[in-house]
C-alpha cells in the first residue's frame, strides 16, 4: 500500500503577513531594532487576540 503525501503551500498568506509587517514598520517609522522586535512580538499578539475571540 502506497502512502500519498500532500504538500500545501501558503505563500500568499506569508507574503501578505510580510507586507503587513513592512507596512507597520513604515507607518510607525520604527528603526531596525524595533522592527525586528515587532517581527517577533506581533505574531504573538495577533495569535492571542484571535484565539481569545
Amino acid at each position: 500500500m502506497e502512502r500519498r503525501i500532500q504538500i500545501t503551500q501558503h505563500l500568499s498568506l506569508g507574503g501578505l503577513w510580510f507586507a503587513g509587517w513592512l507596512f507597520t514598520i513604515g507607518y510607525l517609522k520604527l528603526d531596525f531594532l524595533m522592527g525586528l522586535l515587532g517581527l517577533i512580538v506581533w505574531p504573538y499578539f495577533l495569535g492571542a487576540h484571535f484565539a481569545a475571540g
